[in-house]
C-alpha cells in the first residue's frame, strides 16, 4: 500500500507539473497579448490564417473590431480552403482601399484610416498587408494538400519514436545511476566539496523534468505541422490571456496566475534548496548541533519566503497598497476564525526555538505515548508504541504537562509496586525482587536496583522495586519481563500474594467450643500445615546458599569493606597514578575497567558484583569520578579515592 500511494502520488505531482510547463510555454510566446488591456482589446482585434496573427484592423463607425475580424477571419478561411490559385490584388477608388482575390473576385478587406500606421498612406498599409496575406494563403493551402500531411504525418511518427526512445534511456539512465553511481560515488569532484545529497536532489529532479520537457516540446511541434491543431493552440492560449478579473487598476488573465503560482513553486524550491546549502556547508562546518540547524534553517526558510513573494508581487504588477483591505479582513479572520491555527504556529515557532522536544525523543502527552517523528510549523507527528502516526497541535504541548523521557539524560527508573502477605519473610522478599531485577540483562548495574518498604497495608505488606534502564521506549516490555520473573520468584521462594481480607470477631461461648473441638490445637506438631511449612522451609534453606539470600552490599561488613580499600590502595592493589588524557592531566587515581578486573581476580566476583561493588564505594563516599560526571563503570573511566584528595 505504501509503495501504490508513492506511485500515485510521483504520477500526480508530474501531471501538476507537465500541466504548468505546458501552461507557461504557451504563454510565453503571447505575453505581450496576454497583458494587454481590456481597453486595447476592443479598440484593434487579429487577424488570423491556422494560427498565426498576420496584424490587427481597427473600429469603424457602423462595425466594431471583433465584428470586422471576424468577418474577414471568415473569409480568409473559405479562401484557405479553395483549391484555386490566390491572386492579391489591390483596388483603390476616391472612397477606400480594398484587397480582393482577382481569382476568385472575392472582397477580402478594406483598409480605412483607423488602420493605417502613422507616417504612411492607405495604399502603403494595403500593400504591406497583401504580402502578409499572400504568404499566408499560399502556406493554408499548401498545408493541406495530401503530400503535405502524408509527410507531416511521417514527421510526427519519428517524433514520436524518437521521444520514446530518449525517454527510455533516461529511465535507464535513471536506473544505472540509483545502483551504480550513487552506491560508488565519492562527494569531491575536483578539489571542491559537493554534497551527495545535493547532487542526488539535482539528478533526480532532472530526470523528473526532462521527460515532460521532451514529451512537451515534442507535441508542441507536432501540433506546429497541421493547421487544424495549430489554431486550436491558439484557440487555448487566447482563452488563457482574457482578463478574468481586476485589482486596482490593472486586470489579470488565468495565464498570469499560472505563471505566478509556477514562479511561487520555483521560489520554494529555491529556498529548500538554499536553506540545505546553508545547513549543510555552513552551519555544519561552524561546528552547530543538528538541533540548532534545524532553527536557523526554518527561521530562514520563512524571511527568504516571505521577501521573496513580495519581490514576486511587485514583479508581477500587483500594488500592494490594494491588499490593505484583503490584509484587514485577515486580520480580522485571525482574530476570530484563525486563532487557533495562529496558536498553533506560533507554538510551534517556541518549540523550534526553546526545543522542550526534538525529533526522537520518546514522550507523553496526557494518554499519548510515542517517539517524536517531526515537529512542523503547526502541528507535531508522534508515532506510538503500537505504530500509529498521530497529529498533536503545536499548543498542546504548551498548554499541558509534557514528560520527555529523552530531555537530557535518557536513564529513566521503573517503578514496580508488590504486596506480600503478612507473615512472610521480608528479607526472602527483597532477595526474590533484586534477583529478577538483576538476571535482566536491560536493567543497568548502576544505578543499582533497589527495594523499598512502601507501607503496612490492610491485607499486604507494600514493597516496591525501583530499577533503572537506559531506553525508556522499551519500559512497558521490561515491566511485563520483570513482572513474570518476580511472579516465579516469589513461587519459588513461597511467598504468597494476598487476597483483600478481613478479620471475624465472633463472641459466644458455644461457638467457642464447637471451634476448639473442630480445629487442631496449636501443640499439635504433626500437623499437616505446620509439617506442610517446615518442608517448604527445608527446601529453601538448602535450595539457596547465604550469598543467594544477602545481597552484596548487606554481605559486607564495614571492617571488610575497610580492608578491601586497604588492599586497594596497596602495592598490590589498583595501578594509582598521574593520567593524562585531552591535554589534561588528573593526579593519583585508577581506571574503572582495571579495577573490575582486579576484583574479579582477587575476590572472584563476577564483572557485575565487581560493579555493584564500585558503586558502592561511590555511594558511600570512598571514591568519585574524577569530574563527577559519571557512576562507577566498567569502562575507560578516571576514578580518585576521596582520602587522597585530602
Amino acid at each position: 500500500m505504501n509503495k501504490l500511494r508513492k506511485l500515485l502520488s510521483f504520477r500526480v505531482w508530474r501531471l501538476i507539473i507537465l500541466s504548468l510547463l505546458i501552461l507557461i510555454i504557451i504563454g510565453l510566446p503571447f505575453k505581450n497579448v496576454a497583458q494587454n488591456t481590456t481597453l486595447e482589446m476592443l479598440q484593434k482585434s487579429p487577424i488570423i490564417v491556422d494560427g498565426y496573427v498576420l496584424f490587427k484592423v481597427g473600429s469603424l463607425p457602423n462595425f466594431r473590431a471583433e465584428e470586422r475580424a471576424e468577418i474577414i477571419n471568415t473569409a480568409l478561411a473559405e479562401e484557405v480552403f479553395s483549391s484555386e490559385p490566390i491572386k492579391i490584388v489591390i483596388v483603390q477608388d476616391s472612397q477606400q482601399t480594398a484587397i480582393r482575390n482577382q481569382t476568385t473576385k472575392r472582397h477580402l478587406l478594406s483598409v480605412t484610416e483607423v488602420d493605417v500606421i502613422e507616417g504612411i498612406n492607405s495604399f502603403e498599409q494595403a500593400t504591406i498587408w497583401k504580402n502578409h496575406l499572400n504568404k499566408a494563403l499560399a502556406r493554408g493551402q499548401l498545408e493541406r494538400s495530401s503530400s503535405y500531411v502524408r509527410n507531416a504525418t511521417l514527421l510526427s511518427l519519428g517524433i514520436i519514436l524518437g521521444t520514446i526512445i530518449i525517454h527510455c534511456v533516461l529511465i535507464c539512465l535513471g536506473m544505472w545511476g540509483e545502483k551504480r553511481w550513487f552506491r560508488d560515488w565519492k562527494p569531491n569532484l575536483a578539489n571542491v566539496y559537493l554534497s551527495k545529497a545535493l547532487i542526488k536532489s539535482c539528478w533526480r529532479i532532472f530526470l523528473l523534468v526532462s521527460p515532460l520537457v521532451l514529451w512537451f516540446s515534442g507535441i508542441l511541434y507536432i501540433c506546429s505541422l497541421f493547421p487544424q491543431a495549430r489554431s486550436q493552440v491558439y484557440q487555448i492560449r487566447m482563452l488563457l490571456g482574457e482578463p478574468i478579473f481586476s485589482l486596482g487598476q490593472k486586470s489579470y488573465s488565468a495565464l498570469q496566475l499560472l505563471l505566478l503560482l509556477a514562479l511561487t513553486v520555483s521560489l520554494w524550491f529555491l529556498v529548500k534548496g538554499l536553506v540545505f546549502l546553508i545547513k549543510s556547508y555552513l552551519l555544519s562546518r561552524l561546528g552547530a548541533n543538528r538541533n540548532i540547524q534545524e532553527v536557523v534553517g526554518t527561521l530562514t526558510q520563512y524571511i527568504l519566503l516571505f521577501l521573496g513573494l513580495i519581490i514576486l508581487l511587485q514583479l508581477w504588477g500587483l500594488d500592494l497598497s490594494a491588499l490593505a483591505i484583503i490584509a484587514s479582513v485577515l486580520g480580522v479572520g485571525i482574530g476570530f476564525g484563525l486563532q487557533n491555527i495562529a496558536n498553533n504556529f506560533i507554538s510551534g515557532l517556541i518549540i523550534i526555538l526553546e526545543r522542550p522536544i526534538q525529533v526522537g525523543d520518546f514522550i507523553k502527552l496526557g494518554d499519548l505515548v510515542g517517539t517524536v517523528q517531526s515537529v512542523g510549523a503547526r502541528s507535531t507527528q508522534i508515532k506510538t508504541w503500537d505504530g500509529v502516526s498521530i497529529i498533536v497541535p503545536n499548543s498542546r504541548f504548551l498548554e499541558s504537562e509534557v514528560i520527555n523521557w529523552s530531555h537530557g539524560d535518557s536513564t529513566s527508573a521503573i517503578r514496580l509496586p508488590i504486596g506480600v502477605a503478612y507473615g512472610s519473610d521480608i528479607k526472602r522478599v527483597r532477595v526474590a525482587l533484586l534477583k529478577a531485577a538483576r538476571e535482566h540483562k536491560e536493567i543497568l548495574v548502576t544505578p543499582r536496583p533497589k527495594v523499598l518498604f512502601q507501607e503496612f497495608a490492610d491485607s499486604s505488606l507494600n514493597f516496591e522495586l525501583r530499577v533503572w534502564l537506559l531506553e525508556p521506549r522499551h519500559q512497558f516490555r521490561i515491566k511485563s519481563e520483570l513482572n513474570y520473573a518476580i511472579e516465579k520468584n516469589l513461587r519459588d521462594y513461597g511467598i504468597e500474594i494476598p487476597f483483600p481480607q478481613r478479620d471475624l470477631n465472633l463472641k459466644s461461648s458455644h461457638l467457642k467450643h464447637l471451634i476448639s473441638n473442630i480445629l487442631p490445637t496449636p501443640d499439635s506438631k504433626h500437623s499437616p500445615q505446620s509439617q506442610s511449612d517446615q518442608e517448604v522451609d527445608q527446601y529453601l534453606r538448602s535450595s539457596l546458599n547465604d550469598d543467594e539470600l544477602d545481597p552484596l552490599e548487606d554481605r559486607l561488613t564495614e571492617n571488610e569493606i575497610n580492608a578491601l580499600v586497604k588492599q586497594m590502595c596497596s602495592d598490590k592493589g589498583v595501578s594509582i597514578q598521574d593520567r593524562r588524557y585531552r591535554l589534561n592531566i588528573y593526579p593519583a587515581c585508577f581506571i574503572g575497567s582495571e579495577a573490575v578486573n582486579w576484583f574479579v581476580k582477587h575476590y572472584n566476583y563476577t564483572r557485575e558484583e565487581a560493579i555493584e561493588l564500585g558503586q558502592i564505594l561511590v555511594e558511600r563516599g570512598i571514591i568519585h569520578h574524577v569530574l563527577d560526571q559519571h557512576p562507577f563503570k566498567d569502562s575507560y573511566l578516571f576514578y580518585r579515592f576521596c582520602d587522597h584528595e585530602k
